[in-house]
């Protein structure tokens, strides 16, 4: 009987924990961010660039919008030959 009270115990505490984590990541995402933002490709453009990262070979002399603000940003080369996301 108190081993059927514990499991019962541990399954629902382990339904509740990942629905509160989520509720809390999604409190402290800045207002223009999505939760859901996966940097992918989209057409000639591509969505959830992170500023100042690395530009995928794909993306080079392309076009994206950042994660958080939504800004366009360019995959530009640097002079050191590195290819980054700079503000347009």
């Amino acid at each position: 009987m108190l081993r059927r009270l514990v499991v019962s115990a541990a399954l629902t505490a382990s339904v509740l924990v990942p629905t509160t984590a989520s509720a809390l990541v999604a409190a402290a995402a800045p207002a223009g961010a999505t939760v859901s933002c996966t940097y992918q490709r989209s057409g000639n453009h591509w969505n959830c660039v992170t500023p100042g990262a690395y530009c995928p070979a794909a993306a080079h002399g392309r076009y994206g919008y950042a994660k958080a603000t939504g800004r366009k940003y360019t995959c530009t080369r640097y002079p050191n030959g590195r290819w980054r996301w700079k503000r347009a």
